[in-house]
């Protein structure tokens, strides 16, 4: 890059970095009880440090500024933000379970009354009415849901000087700072002082542990002082280390009720209580605890911080637990499991630690592998990559950004912890937008659409353990608010399992999230065709298959079984409320649920008589309807072109086009037809998320390009125009997902659209190549995962299939399509097949 098109480039960034800051929810004002040395970012920084060499990584030459600037790294269960500062580092920390409140009940028992006259009042049409009334006594107390809460930050100040005693920091060299994916550490980089620093973050799964290492060698330069150019670097940073230059004073912050002491001459601990929300008192006790390991070197405590000086190297454990033990029990004993963890690592040494924890994330994230091709531009920043994506020619970007998805969901949620939620297991606030809990009208199980497709299976344990925890809440709403059996869940759910509509009408009274979540039960199961899965969680799609069996009620007008009272998610009707009967999302919904019960029941061998009655419920449910316009109507009437916003973020009643399986191109094509009309009139704009839905519908509409515009709007810098600014979207520098703010929901989804546009198996047939884009003319991919027990690699070439290899762990039969060719393999468990471009083997 010219320096007239760097100096373009950093005016460019600065202008939407200050916008950012404006705009943005970022910042808390902390009751602080150790206070770090405040970055001044007037540092001067020197030379252009190189890419790293792993190409699946995000990289910087500046220290992060803002959060949406500073890296992600997580276990699971621990998360922390790494800013990569060079006079002082600021880790943000989570742990998944410190959230709000504690256990409670938030059914309105005023519910059950009012529910047989806001059923009358929407079968007569008076929807402001209705929305009142439902607004008035139906929704839940209190109205809101208990938030996903921080636990603090470490903070570290470094001491740097040059051998003559100078300031260190005036001038820093070379400076780098990058998440490795492959590795999941995120590592900083940089000269000063006449010595090269090395900053290693990672949150081990094996240790439950985050784990921070502090490094110095010598620079073999002419002139300790004078920053050497980066060849130079790379190859004398292989040289013996330079003892006695690591010193660093340790401390901790929190915004929450806490206290921070040093226990020990090398242990910080922080003791709190998590914060009360909307009325209900906080539960939860909480640890956090860091213990420093220094090699060599003087180290010293006051009261609340640690230093060393002098030292070779320092390792930094970094240990966190809450009393939480499920939704309805806070008995836990956070100090022994804070203490366990951090007696246990420390028996181990930082190779083995660093060993242990790089194989167990490998063991998921090198399942699959993703080439676009690649070009000059992987070896320009991160940030100046997503600036210039627009413009094309970085196919590689696009991978980096699918497995950014899938590094994500490893590092946030693992066998045994809570699902991601909102925003994965990373947030800065005591109350985070949108209260950073499961949003399931769409973000929720948008989160996991990359689980099974890209051999991530592991990873949906904690939505599917969430889900059968659901229903003990559940059913309780379900009998108090309708007086039914089974169990029910509306449009949120929180750490407590509560069920209840919340926020208003508008967006809360919306029956049908838990059994959209059902679907996820019945994905794993289709991956993975394990029946004693299949038995375990089959009375809980039966659970909410009854709700609805005892709460369909009869429309007036054609004798249809319906939702009432009900909404199209967060949209409203032309009568300016979204209070309705029967929206099209609820009836797919309750399609797949009644039919997945079905085959659940027929595998199983169970319940014959309430098949058949099932049968005759799903019978009834309102069809699908082709409105004027030729669109897919949103609502029993066609009153999509008369709504307030055509152009609404949410395109609910395209769940049967995607993540269902209703709408097919061969089975059903004038569905298919009307799905592209919606899309047409609701436009391109979207929020981050909407724009991810929407390559997925791009890729099941198989068109390629069509979802390739989507996603290099998705992957815009937030705030430009290339994001689509007027709807919002785009990236954050960090790759995070923008609503704005940070939506982690975007990420996924997106991980999700690029492997549908490669491969696709809802429609009971493997479709290879369904919506390749011309912006990729060759690649391949490996370890795909698709519906009936297979593997599947693919390569293509100049914009065709070369050739594709079929891997079975199930020994069943499949049809494999590319174009308008198609054949049926019958393939022995374990058994590999490789076909051709013409699919011959």
């Amino acid at each position: 890059m010219s320096e007239k098109m760097n100096r373009s480039f950093q005016i460019r960034l600065a202008i939407i970095l200050l916008a950012l800051s404006l705009t943005s929810h970022i910042g808390f004002a902390p009751a602080r009880t150790f206070t770090a040395a405040k970055p001044t970012f007037d540092t001067q920084f020197t030379g252009e440090a190189s890419p790293p060499d792993e190409p699946l990584s995000l990289w910087y030459r500046r220290p992060a500024e803002k959060w949406v600037e500073a890296l992600p790294v997580g276990n699971g269960r621990l998360g922390a933000m790494v800013f990569g500062g060079v006079e002082s580092e600021r880790l943000q920390l989570n742990e998944d379970t410190l959230y709000g409140g504690g256990p409670y009940d938030p059914n309105n028992p005023e519910a059950l009354a009012a529910l047989p006259e806001a059923r009358r009042l929407i079968f007569e049409g008076k929807y402001a009415e209705a929305h009142k009334l439902v607004g008035d006594k139906m929704m839940a107390r209190p109205i809101k849901q208990m938030p996903y809460q921080l636990i603090g930050d470490l903070l570290l100040t470094f001491h740097i000087s040059t051998p003559n005693g100078a300031d260190g920091l005036s001038s820093v060299a070379n400076y780098r700072r990058d998440l490795n994916l492959d590795t999941a550490i995120a590592s900083v980089n940089y000269q000063a002082g006449g010595v090269r620093f090395t900053r290693e973050v990672f949150s081990s799964p094996v240790d439950q542990v985050i784990i921070v290492r502090l490094t110095a060698a010598v620079i073999n330069a002419p002139n300790a002082d004078v920053a050497t150019p980066v060849d130079q670097v790379i190859i004398v940073r292989l040289t013996a280390d330079l003892p006695g230059q690591v010193s660093v004073t340790a401390g901790m912050q929190t915004p929450q009720k806490a206290t921070v002491e040093v226990e020990a001459p090398d242990t910080i601990v922080m003791r709190g209580i998590n914060g009360e929300s909307s009325g209900i008192a906080g539960a939860l006790n909480f640890q956090s605890r860091v213990r420093l390991m220094a090699e060599s070197g003087k180290t010293s405590a006051d009261k609340n911080s640690i230093s060393v000086s002098g030292a070779d190297s320092v390792t930094m454990l970094i240990a966190a637990a809450t009393s939480y033990k499920n939704y309805k029990d806070v008995s836990g004993d956070p100090e022994a499991i804070a203490k366990s963890h951090i007696a246990a690592a420390s028996k181990k040494s930082f190779d083995s630690l660093r060993r242990d924890h790089i194989a167990e994330h490998q063991r998921l994230f090198r399942r699959v592998k993703l080439d676009l091709g690649a070009t000059d531009a992987i070896r320009l920043p991160t940030e100046e990559r997503i600036l210039n994506f627009r413009a094309g020619n970085d196919p590689q970007l696009a991978a980096l950004y699918f497995q950014y998805g899938r590094y994500l969901l490893i590092s946030s949620s693992r066998p045994g912890t809570q699902p991601a939620n909102l925003q994965g297991i990373w947030n800065e606030h005591m109350t985070p937008p949108w209260e950073g809990k499961y949003t399931i009208n769409i973000n929720t199980e948008m989160n996991y659409w990359p689980a099974e497709i890209t051999n991530l299976a592991e990873c949906h344990e904690p939505l599917i353990r969430m889900v059968t925890e659901l229903v003990e809440n559940g059913s309780r709403t379900a009998k108090v608010q309708y007086g039914a059996g089974g169990w029910v869940c509306h449009h949120n759910t929180d750490l407590w399992r509560a069920t209840a509509p919340i926020d208003g009408p508008l967006w809360g009274f919306w029956p049908t999230g838990g059994a959209w979540l059902c679907k996820h039960l019945w994905e794993h199961y289709e991956f993975n065709l394990d029946r004693s899965y299949l038995a375990r969680v089959y009375p809980v799609m039966k659970g909410a298959a009854e709700f609805f069996v005892d709460t369909l009620v009869e429309e007036p007008k054609h004798k249809w079984l319906v939702t009432s009272p009900s909404i199209s998610p967060e949209n409203r009707h032309p009568a300016d409320v979204a209070i309705c009967a029967g929206p099209t999302m609820d009836i797919q919904i309750l399609r797949d649920l009644f039919s997945n019960c079905i085959r659940a029941a027929q595998i199983l061998g169970r319940d014959r008589a309430w098949r058949a009655k099932l049968t005759s419920v799903r019978d009834r449910l309102a069809p699908m309807q082709i409105g004027e316009a030729g669109q897919l109507q949103e609502w029993l009437e066609d009153w999509d072109m008369q709504a307030p916003e055509r152009g609404h973020r949410h395109v609910s009643h395209l769940y049967g086009l995607h993540p269902s399986n209703q709408i097919t191109e061969r089975g059903t094509p004038d569905l298919f037809k009307a799905a592209r009309r919606t899309l047409e009139i609701r436009g391109d704009a979207g929020t981050g998320w909407s724009l991810a839905w929407k390559i997925n519908f791009w890729a099941r509409l198989l068109d390629g390009d069509r979802a390739y515009r989507l996603l290099q709007m998705a992957l815009a810098l937030v705030g430009t125009p290339e994001s689509g600014a007027n709807g919002g979207g785009g990236v954050y520098p960090n790759l995070f997902d923008a609503h704005p703010p940070f939506q982690i929901d975007g990420n996924f989804g997106a991980t999700s659209g690029i492997t549908e546009m490669l491969l696709q198996s809802h429609a009971g047939e493997f479709n290879l190549l369904p919506a390749l884009p011309k912006a990729w003319p060759t690649g391949s991919v490996t370890g795909l995962r698709a519906r009936g027990g297979f593997e599947v690699d693919i390569t293509w070439k100049q914009g065709k299939l070369a050739s594709a290899q079929v891997r079975s762990t199930s020994g069943r039969a499949c049809k494999v399509r590319y174009g308008e060719k198609a054949i049926t393999l019958r393939l022995r468990r374990g058994q590999t097949v490789r076909l051709d471009e013409t699919l011959s083997q």
